[in-house]
């Protein structure tokens, strides 16, 4: 059977999915070109051609989870009809380790390599940006609205974040130290100080 034949849009685009695949199964200092030509069924000069070194196809990567990401986050935070309290218990709890955290590797991985790949770090850094300023974005509306009483929505966004990304770093790195039961309860408290809302509003916002 022929092979279907992609546009360079698709066939980058199917580069970058397998890379990330690889990168979390092998890490960002293990994977290598042959490895996602591999798994492809391609060339390793295929993969060249779209990428020509290593640390491009890596940073590429990364923006590319990074995307996919922010649409999530945007989705669940723009949700119509719905309470900013809702909209924003939603997003952090989809934000927030799982236990098996198979995408925080990733992004645990990408923090790591970037103190050392320029590339990388801004890749890293611009998409931390994007997150907190979605937050903040969401809790000022909250505000707005009378739902939340909190005078500073970017030193919210930032605090909760730090809370997630502590928390995704203990639960992917030393596994079942913390239940995810546990876990989450931490995060509604978290979200509870940081709004000036009691446990119930939160729990049963529409």
């Amino acid at each position: 059977m022929a092979r279907v034949r992609l546009s360079v849009e698709e066939r980058r685009a199917e580069i970058l999915r397998v890379a990330v695949e690889q990168i979390e199964a092998r890490g960002v200092g293990n994977v290598r070109i042959a490895d996602v030509a591999k798994e492809l069924g391609v060339s390793s000069s295929l993969v060249l051609y779209h990428f020509s070194t290593k640390e491009l196809l890596v940073a590429e990567s990364f923006a590319h989870a990074a995307r996919g990401d922010l649409a999530r986050l945007r989705e669940l935070l723009g949700k119509p009809r719905s309470s900013a309290t809702r909209r924003l218990r939603a997003a952090v709890r989809w934000y927030a380790p799982t236990g098996q955290a198979k995408g925080w590797r990733l992004w645990i991985e990408g923090w790591a390599a970037a103190l050392r790949e320029p590339a990388l770090r801004e890749v890293t850094h611009d998409l931390d940006r994007q997150w907190k300023a979605a937050i903040a974005e969401v809790v000022a509306e909250g505000v707005a609205a009378g739902e939340f009483h909190c005078e500073r929505p970017e030193d919210t966004a930032w605090r909760l974040t730090a809370l997630l990304d502590g928390l995704a770093v203990q639960m992917t790195s030393y596994t079942g130290s913390l239940s995810r039961t546990t876990m989450l309860e931490w995060v509604d408290d978290a979200l509870v100080r940081e709004l000036g809302i009691d446990h119930e509003r939160l729990r049963t916002a529409r």
